[in-house]
């Protein structure tokens, strides 16, 4: 199978937050972030293998710096890494000031998804191919964070908890 150059899987989305998007103390939802990241990671993940995929995980999501009403949130996504049918996306999220053009890191997480056919089952997914020493770096890297998240499901089915 041939390999897909990470910037065909680039996706990126804006969107202003408002008042229904935030807190009690004018920020937005957690899980609001969560959404979007969910969504741009996926169709990262489609663009990549032009299949259906499913979310498989979302490692840890530590929220850096809160996204005020009125700003704007900006989430960027590509894949970095592919195993036979799985797929590894890198996301950003930072917050964007549009008065003043400040923009500061909310979060960063990976996400793997898994290619499927119209019945749900497991479909192979091309090769990525990293083009910038930043994508060179996480590719070689993510062995060790698919490692981990081996490790992390077997102590839940070790432990009795489905993941």
């Amino acid at each position: 199978m041939k390999g897909i150059p990470t910037h065909q899987s680039r996706t990126t989305r804006t969107s202003l937050v408002m008042p229904l998007d935030t807190n009690n103390h004018g920020t937005i939802f957690g899980g609001k972030v969560l959404s979007y990241i969910d969504e741009v990671a996926a169709i990262a993940a489609m663009r990549h293998c032009q299949q259906s995929v499913v979310t498989a995980s979302i490692d840890s999501v530590d929220f850096l710096n809160p996204v005020k009403e009125g700003y704007a949130i900006h989430i960027e996504a590509f894949v970095t890494w592919t195993g036979r049918t799985s797929m590894e996306i890198f996301v950003r999220a930072e917050s964007e000031n549009l008065l003043t053009g400040e923009r500061q890191l909310t979060t960063t997480s990976f996400l793997t998804f898994v290619a499927v056919d119209k019945d749900g089952k497991p479909v192979p997914v091309p090769p990525v191919i990293p083009e910038t020493e930043w994508e060179k770096q996480l590719y070689q890297s993510a062995e060790d964070r698919q490692r981990s998240r081996r490790d992390r499901k077997k102590i839940y089915q070790v432990s009795g908890m489905k993941q």
